[in-house]
């Protein structure tokens, strides 16, 4: 009888994170406004967002309105690293809809210039034939 019970706890919980088609519409203006607020958080070395810059590697929003967010930075040692972060997670809070904001960091892969949004490649004045250096 307990493992049944079990199981269905189980079967429960992996159903509430499939989002349905249903969810996706519903989600769909709320990760248009977390995207909105990751472009007002800048790099504080480059003039250009974090998310044109293509720092951001992932955004999830669960049905629970939940964002995970895993990022990178351009240098692994950024000075201003806790700052950026706050800015992200105060940004993306603020933002009407959203429950919570987890971030990881990461640095793999390894950001380079390839990650350049078009937006932010004009921006910086980059050819669209200009290659990252190895």
């Amino acid at each position: 009888m307990f493992g049944r019970k079990k199981n269905k706890m189980e079967e429960e919980k992996k159903n509430e994170s499939v989002l349905t088609a249903e969810d996706v519409k519903e989600l769909t203006p709320l990760y248009s406004n977390v995207i909105l607020a990751l472009k007002q958080v800048y790099d504080p070395e480059i003039p250009v967002n974090i998310y044109d810059l293509g720092l951001i590697y992932d955004l999830t929003i669960s049905k629970s309105r939940d964002v995970y967010i895993l990022m990178t930075f351009t240098a692994p040692n950024c000075p201003m690293a806790d700052q950026v972060l706050m800015e992200v997670r105060d940004s993306v809070q603020d933002v009407p809809g959203v429950h919570s904001c987890e971030i990881e960091l990461t640095f793999d892969p390894v950001w380079d210039r390839s990650m350049l949004s078009e937006e932010a490649r004009v921006e910086l004045g980059l050819d669209a034939d200009d290659e990252p250096e190895e």
